[in-house]
């Protein structure tokens, strides 16, 4: 393969081709930069691995283009069910809120998506992946990265402007930089478990929080399942994967005997993040940057958060449109919400392995207690625990005095609108690339009055209240907030017109106000990219590019 490859420079070349990797990719492409995927084995994985995709990774999939072919493959919006060990119900978290416009919980199989992520790749003209070619060595400079490919006894040298490496907690992208994984260990062994053709009609997570062996029941699309059970210090990988202890394992919790064991294996899970995510010109993202227990189920979303965060900034930069200092705020965005996911799953983790009877006595205790209280019973059933993805450096405009109720540095709401196109979510009006928005309650004239310039491309797009008509001469692009969905999730906020970043978080906030700062602003924060850059930063600055203005 190697050999008939005639090109040997890429704007951006990725190690990897898990959920992180080909969502980079597919990010890249369709926003029209040449990119190359290598991966060292044959295929995409074949067998089940992550099993939980968030509405965060799905409103991501709707970018990337595969949400349509994915979402027959899931198991929309599953609840998680807490059992004390006498098999008595102390919790139920059933979240049905769709803030993002997709259920937050839901259930997928690894093989599926990476298969559709790759599909998509091939469907593209200026994506390319090399499946069975190992990245064996890289240098970089102040112009390039120059790499090293083999593909059996084959060798390809390759330069790129940009490398990330996508290759998994071993990386071997972040152990050639010497970069070192921080923070204390986490280390439980578990059994995994995965059956197919199973008759469980259960569409939510069983949670066995049992001392003696703590256990996790997940569901799975078309009739697929996974078993979790935590293992003791004593316990060997070999005597656990018996055949005999598997099915005796299954049977505590009733499982159909007649099911297909599809794959047994041992995990070692752990809780450590990467000391730095950029060396110059080398960029680390999913779990090369970071490790985390999969009780909260965020591992692999985390990486795709880390993916579509990373794609916008990377083509930016590649095309010139905004300076190389906007990829130092990558990991001043995503670290600390990372660190957060990782806590999360810690905490999870305590309530589903007690140490001790009396503990899991004292805890499950606690949470039926709580139920009695309907807002904190709603606080656990709608996973309002869940920190929301949010920062508060990086590339944004924060306002001086802003409240609370801000939502810069925050994702926007999605919901579904109406326009001549028909029924649409919100993302799918507003494109690719960076949006000016006036929400229902903001007049389209104020939009099509404000003076942007800088940020290409760039859309205006108004959204009207769901009782509002739309002009016939509206800005760039409008549509009908038709259930009122979008009104309701601003309710509160403070009002004027959103500048959203590709990733859809919102950059700033401008109120009516103060619309004159409009251009002034944008500029400053595009200056701020360029000013004093550097592309060889071998440290990411303690703090962001964030620029605050007096308003």
């Amino acid at each position: 393969m190697l050999h008939t490859q005639a090109r040997t420079h890429w704007p951006v070349i990725i190690a990897g081709a898990g959920p992180t990797g080909l969502t980079l990719a597919g990010l890249l492409a369709r926003y029209g930069v040449d990119v190359l995927v290598i991966e060292r084995n044959p295929q995409t994985v074949q067998e089940p691995r992550a099993v939980s995709i968030d509405d965060e990774s799905l409103r991501t999939m709707q970018g990337v283009g595969i949400i349509n072919d994915l979402v027959p493959n899931l198991v929309l919006g599953y609840g998680s069910e807490y059992y004390s060990p006498g098999g008595r119900q102390f919790l139920k978290v059933k979240p049905t809120t769709l803030e993002y416009g997709y259920p937050r919980r839901n259930a997928f199989r690894q093989p599926v998506l990476e298969a559709l992520l790759r599909e998509n790749l091939e469907r593209l003209e200026n994506a390319s992946a090399w499946f069975g070619a190992e990245l064996v060595d890289f240098s970089q400079s102040d112009s390039c990265v120059s790499l090293r490919v083999r593909e059996n006894d084959r060798f390809a040298e390759l330069t790129c402007d940009y490398l990330v490496g996508c290759d998994g907690s071993r990386s071997f992208v972040r152990q050639t930089l010497g970069v070192e994984l921080e923070g204390s260990t986490f280390r439980e062994r578990w059994l995994i478990v995965d059956l197919e053709q199973t008759t469980d009609p259960t569409r939510d997570t069983k949670v066995y929080c049992n001392p003696d062996r703590p256990c996790l029941s997940l569901p799975g699309p078309h009739g697929t399942r996974r078993f979790e059970f935590m293992l003791h210090e004593h316990e060997q990988d070999e005597d656990v994967l018996a055949r005999d202890n598997v099915a005796a394992l299954l049977r505590l919790h009733g499982t159909d005997d007649k099911a297909f064991l599809r794959r047994k294996v041992v995990y070692t899970f752990h809780a450590r993040m990467a000391a730095r995510w950029r060396d110059r010109r080398v960029l680390l993202a999913g779990d090369a940057a970071h490790l985390m227990p999969p009780f909260a189920g965020q591992g692999m979303n985390s990486g795709i958060r880390d993916a579509h965060n990373l794609a916008w900034k990377l083509a930016a930069v590649t095309e010139g449109r905004l300076g190389p200092n906007l990829l130092d705020t990558y990991q001043i965005e995503r670290q600390d919400h990372a660190a957060q996911m990782i806590q999360l799953a810690i905490r999870m983790g305590h309530v589903m392995m007690p140490r001790s009877r009396l503990r899991a006595v004292a805890l499950q205790s606690f949470f039926r207690a709580l139920a009695l209280f309907p807002r904190v019973r709603s606080y656990f059933a709608e996973m309002k625990y869940k920190p929301p993805p949010s920062f508060h450096d990086g590339f944004l405009i924060r306002h001086s005095a802003a409240p609370k109720a801000s939502l810069v540095g925050k994702l926007f709401p999605q919901a579904l609108v109406m326009n001549g196109s028909g029924f649409q979510l919100l993302d799918d009006v507003l494109g690719d690339g960076f949006t000016l928005l006036a929400p229902p309650g903001i007049s389209a004239a104020l939009l099509a009055e404000a003076d942007v310039k800088g940020l290409n491309p760039l859309r205006k797009v108004a959204v009207f209240d769901k009782e509002e008509a739309l002009p016939a001469e509206a800005a760039t692009a409008a549509a009908r907030d038709v259930r009122g969905d979008l009104a309701r999730l601003l309710h509160g906020r403070p009002q004027g017109l959103f500048l959203l970043r590709p990733d859809r978080y919102v950059a700033a906030c401008f109120p009516v106000d103060r619309i004159e700062s409009v251009s002034s602003g944008i500029a400053t924060l595009i200056g701020t990219t360029w000013r004093g850059s550097t592309a060889v930063a071998s440290k990411p600055p303690r703090v962001g590019i964030t620029r605050s203005l007096p308003i």
